[in-house]
């Protein structure tokens, strides 16, 4: 790998969970905000949403260079990555996709997300960046801690209980792309090897 691509893995590594906090604070600022307790448009909804969108196009970023970080000695290895990749950077352009509509009402109503792609593209972000995520576990040697992952799905249920949780679920990602947020060139090795 390169030291220019695990500067910019550091940097989504760090700048996604942040960004998904802050997502999460102004959303319960809205909430609490609004006479009805709904959230909905107004400068902390904005603001919220802005930092969401932020965080999937970094996600979408993170996905490319996770794939770039995979060892690929099979053809069938560098398929599956090469799916996973696919599949993740499709399910965050569908959350970009419902973004722009939430923070641009026009858009919307022009060009609204297809409901299939609602219902395929959460399951495809996710499948994709966790299958990129173990692949990094299971290389040998093991270039991620197997907890990574595992901290990652949490995040993903913790926001599927409840989005009053998304600060939660945001430290609890943090935590989960730790090893790749702290990693100098070359070094994710003996950041699984130290777990």
């Amino acid at each position: 790998m390169t030291e220019t691509t695990t500067r910019a893995t550091r940097l989504f590594a760090q700048l996604v969970p942040l960004f998904m906090f802050l997502y999460g604070v102004f959303r319960l600022i809205d909430g609490r905000d609004g006479r009805d307790g709904d959230h909905g448009p107004g400068l902390a909804w904005n603001i919220g949403h802005s930092f969401f969108f932020a965080a999937f196009l970094l996600l979408g970023a993170l996905v490319v260079e996770l794939r770039s970080l995979v060892h690929v000695d099979t053809a069938r290895r560098a398929a599956d990555a090469g799916a996973a990749m696919v599949a993740g950077v499709f399910g965050a352009g569908c959350f970009l996709w419902v973004m722009l509509g939430d923070l641009f009402p026009r858009f919307d109503d022009a060009a609204p997300l297809p409901e299939p792609l609602e219902l395929v593209g959460p399951p495809a972000f996710q499948a994709g960046i966790l299958t990129l995520l173990t692949m990094l576990v299971v290389s040998r040697p093991a270039r991620l801690p197997a907890w990574s992952p595992l901290l990652v799905f949490a995040a993903f249920l913790v926001i599927a209980v409840n989005l009053d949780l998304l600060p939660l679920a945001a430290v609890i990602l943090m935590a989960g792309l730790a090893p790749l947020a702290r990693t100098r060139a070359g070094s994710l090795r003996a950041s699984a090897n130290a777990s």
